[in-house]
């Protein structure tokens, strides 16, 4: 059960990341936001998207180790 909550925390984060990342190019999200237009929010969307791919990987390997028992 480990690497199925891994993978979905994992999306989750991945998700994140994407709205981030799309509220700093001032293509998603209301233009009252602290986020919205602001370069450093895309850079935050790109850092938050490797950790979500990182944690996923993690679970997809702790999945794999779990079918070779």
């Amino acid at each position: 059960m480990k690497g199925k909550k891994s993978m979905i925390i994992g999306l989750i984060v991945i998700t994140a990341g994407i709205i981030f990342h799309l509220q700093g190019q001032a293509i998603l999200g209301p233009k009252s936001s602290f986020m919205y237009s602001n370069p450093q929010w895309v850079t935050y969307g790109i850092e938050i998207i490797l950790v979500g791919v990182i944690i996923a990987g993690i679970g997809q390997i702790f999945s794999m180790i779990k079918k070779t028992r």
